[in-house]
């Protein structure tokens, strides 16, 4: 049997945003990603070293803004907890962690309204009773 899958080294997310040096700065300032590349309307960030996200200035392209609707980009991290307080340490508007799928996750938007979800499995649902973020955890077995 032949492997017929495309064989994919690397991935880019383009967001074209009207807040653009707004959310340009979050994803540098609050996220703290690596600068890739860079030119007058368009910033490239790694993610890690096969995933990048770049942030384009709409109103110097030909695609326009969704305005944040119809995506949600998803992260999974070592420890939802830790990333939580660090973004909210930073000013980031997130929500509280729930357990959903399977994992423990939250929310937050950028600038431009794209959801982002930073999701992690570290935490036995069973142990979660005693915190008030987690309320929506499945109960005990």
């Amino acid at each position: 049997m032949t492997d017929d899958r495309l064989s994919i080294e690397r991935s880019n997310v383009i967001l074209y945003c009207r807040r653009w040096v707004d959310t340009a700065n979050f994803y540098r300032d609050t996220l703290r990603m690596p600068i890739e590349f860079a030119n007058a309307w368009l910033v490239e960030f790694r993610i890690n070293p096969t995933s990048f996200i770049s942030i384009a200035d709409a109103s110097r392209t030909s695609i326009h803004s969704v305005d944040g609707q119809g995506l949600t980009m998803t992260f999974r991290v070592a420890d939802v907890a830790v990333v939580r307080d660090e973004l909210l340490g930073r000013g980031a508007p997130v929500g509280s962690i729930m357990w959903r799928w399977g994992s423990l996750s939250f929310y937050v938007d950028d600038p431009e309204g794209h959801r982002l979800e930073f999701w992690g499995t570290e935490v036995d649902p069973r142990d979660l009773a005693s915190n008030a973020d987690t309320a929506r955890a499945p109960a005990a077995k």
